[in-house]
């Protein structure tokens, strides 16, 4: 998919776009093609952006090393506020307060959005900051260590330095 010309979404159809969504990012290793949808409407000064996809994901449980999967939904909404300033350089101190108002993002309004690339960095927030496999992940079980049965290969250094004690 390529980039959306802002100017060009006034002429479109309600000023708004529909981009069907079957694929993958390569830096997103994904078990089935992410399906969905984007929508981007223009508003006059800001962008209307939607996004319903769903795909499955592999990730490893952070309390016993074992990859699951976890189904991974996204519906979400951002408005884009179109500024034209944005493509300027920042010229302001490197460190300046910055009120609540001014944290969102903007784009110049006769430049270009990226939908997959706005979807990408949607999918990446909806991963879950806490990965684990299931509610009773005990973790790696450390009578496992103690029979010398080797869990992980990343483990034998503990097991050595146990030994030695």
């Amino acid at each position: 998919m390529e980039a959306i010309y802002i100017p060009q979404l006034l002429n479109a159809n309600q000023q708004t776009e529909e981009v069907p969504i079957h694929g993958q990012f390569p830096d997103l290793q994904t078990l089935m093609p992410i399906r969905g949808t984007v929508t981007v409407a223009h508003g006059g000064t800001y962008l209307t952006v939607r996004a319903k996809a769903d795909t499955i994901v592999t990730l490893s449980c952070d309390r016993c090393l074992q990859q699951y999967n976890q189904r991974l939904s996204l519906d979400t909404e951002e408005l884009i506020w179109l500024n034209p300033n944005a493509d300027q350089p920042d010229e302001g101190p490197l460190e300046r307060e910055v009120s609540l108002q001014d944290l969102s993002e903007s784009l110049s309004p006769n430049g270009y959005f990226y939908p997959l690339e706005w979807l990408y960095e949607q999918l990446c927030l909806a991963l879950p900051y806490r990965q684990v496999c299931s509610e009773g992940c005990e973790g790696v079980a450390p009578e496992d260590l103690s029979r010398g049965s080797q869990v992980d290969g990343r483990w034998a250094s503990l097991q050595a330095l146990k030994e030695q004690l």
